[in-house]
């Protein structure tokens, strides 16, 4: 890149952070200090506020780097994240939202625990989110340093080392001092740059081919590489059974795993009700909507216009098409347009990461305090608040992801995310239904059913040619595979409902049918909700 495009998007990235720092600082000097309002924002938010806030948590670097760069390598295959993203939305507006509102305080563990042994169940929930949020802030990290490292012409390592610690310094600053004030509101700038940066990206797309959708597939087609095929089933997942198992791992991991993500769920605390919190989702919806269609035509257009090999060979995950893309429309390298509208792009990305960045780091600390640390510490102990642990928590979270972004910082961004809606789905998700739909769930198939999912996932994930055996896994010289599948979904998440039904069924506990039935009314009338 040219030294005005580095000028202007680091002028620009600066700008952002500015006035997400000044955000931060003016709402922690008026905030109260409560657990209530640094987990939950003071639950003041509007639906429409929220409904923003949850979309700019949901659409993330994963979403506008990885996902049009997937499309632009693979094609048809790689619209399956894109239609994923979109359709677990129903799964979360007609199951998870009201219910865990109703039920729920500040943590996904609060609903499983009002009617179960709190202590056993905090503990495995609390592990299970942490596990889920550093998985998920690790593609964030990956497409900030991709980000940053084609600003500077690609050629080096040490600036997007040093872009994945800055990252993980902003995100630490934003929860310690902001809370989810703060991080909303850095959600809703966000939600609302990311809108207008794709529509203008995708009107431009259009405009070049004249409005023709059929003529910008044909144009795809003839310069990835693939003819026909690339408008159709199987480019990537298509291959062997193996693949074709993959397909289906990675639809359910996608469709079934952001019921279960603990920065999801955190939003509809923010929110007064439980009416609230379903407008609010309704909101997020048309939103989301909106923005995943987009991802397909910039996906296509970028194949069209730039071709496949031309983005593989700036970054072989594909995480670098829509910079690139910019780049193209506004006139090519060394243009003005080029260049104001690289940069532009390049700062709504990275606008993107810090954003998403901030709520999951949020949600985790928050289940390190209010769950692991609530639970672990004495009775009648003193102790630091929560708020404090909070805190600490948020650093060493953020440590820990920093340095799992350098690790895998070659892999592709949506593909990241598809890990972590994976171990989601099987760990989260199985326990949160089952603790709202069956009476006779018992604390030990409520931690049996996390572990149960969790333990298997992270082990096949481990175990897969995601982390070695394969020239573009984390370790590609070393080679201890024996599980085929890149996403474990397929598997795990049936080993976490079955693991739940086994608990309660060897279990010696008795249901308490008063305190299901106490659950079932608050969380379907609201009636005692916080």
């Amino acid at each position: 890149m040219t030294g005005d495009h580095q000028l202007l998007a680091l002028v620009l990235f600066s700008a952002f952070i500015a006035v997400t720092l000044a955000i931060t600082t003016w709402v922690s000097r008026n905030r109260r200090g409560s657990a209530e309002e640094f987990y939950a924002g003071g639950r003041l938010f509007s639906p429409m506020e929220n409904g923003f806030a949850i979309a700019g948590d949901y659409m993330s670097a994963a979403s506008f780097l990885g996902i049009s760069g997937l499309i632009a390598l693979y094609g048809y295959d790689g619209m399956l994240y894109s239609v994923g993203f979109l359709v677990a939305w129903l799964v979360v507006l007609f199951l998870v939202a009201e219910l865990v509102r109703n039920c729920g305080r500040f943590t996904l563990a609060d609903v499983v625990a009002s009617r179960m042994s709190e202590r056993p169940v905090r503990i495995a929930s609390g592990t299970s989110s942490v596990t889920v949020s550093v998985l998920y802030l690790v593609a964030q990290m990956v497409g900030a340093g991709s980000l940053v490292a084609l600003l500077l012409g690609g050629t080096s390592d040490s600036a997007r080392s040093w872009t994945v610690v800055g990252v993980g310094a902003l995100m630490v600053v934003y929860v310690s001092m902001g809370g989810m004030r703060a991080t909303t509101w850095i959600q809703i700038v966000k939600a609302v740059l990311l809108m207008a940066g794709a529509t203008a990206l995708t009107v431009l797309v259009l405009a070049r081919f004249h409005g023709d959708v059929n003529g910008m597939l044909d144009s795809a087609a003839a310069q990835s590489g693939h003819g026909k095929d690339f408008l159709s089933p199987g480019l990537r997942y298509g291959t062997d059974w193996t693949a074709r198992l993959d397909f289906i791992s990675l639809g359910l991991a996608l469709v079934l795993g952001t019921a279960g993500l603990p920065h999801i769920l955190s939003r509809f605390y923010t929110v007064p009700t439980a009416r609230a919190a379903r407008r609010s989702v309704v909101w997020s919806i048309g939103l989301i909507g909106s923005f995943y269609l987009m991802t397909i035509v910039l996906g296509f257009g970028a194949a069209a216009i730039l071709g496949s090999d031309a983005v593989r060979s700036s970054n072989a995950a594909g995480n670098t098409a829509v910079p690139l893309l910019a780049l193209d429309l506004g006139g090519g390298a060394g243009s003005t347009g080029g260049t104001v509208l690289f940069a532009v792009v390049a700062a709504v990305a990275f606008a993107t990461i810090l954003a998403v960045v901030a709520g999951i780091t949020l949600a985790s600390s928050a289940s390190v305090a209010h769950d692991l640390y609530a639970s672990l510490k004495r009775r009648h102990s003193r102790g630091y608040s929560e708020v404090a642990v909070a805190r600490v928590a948020a650093a060493v979270i953020g440590a820990a992801a920093i340095a799992l972004g350098l690790l895998a910082r070659d892999l592709n961004v949506a593909f990241l995310v598809g890990l972590a809606f994976a171990v989601a789905a099987s760990a989260n998700l199985p326990v949160l239904l089952y603790s709202l739909f069956w009476r006779d769930f018992t604390t030990r198939g409520a931690v049996w059913s996390v572990y149960g999912g969790l333990v298997p996932a992270v082990l096949l994930v481990l175990l897969s040619p995601v982390v070695s055996g394969s020239p573009g896994a984390l370790f590609p010289h070393l080679d201890f595979q024996c599980f085929p599948l890149q996403n474990p979904g397929l598997v795990s998440i049936p080993l976490g409902f079955l693991a739940g039904w086994l608990g309660t069924a060897t279990s010696a506990e008795e249901p308490n049918e008063a305190r299901h039935a106490e659950t079932e009314v608050r969380a379907l009338t609201g009636a005692g909700a916080v």
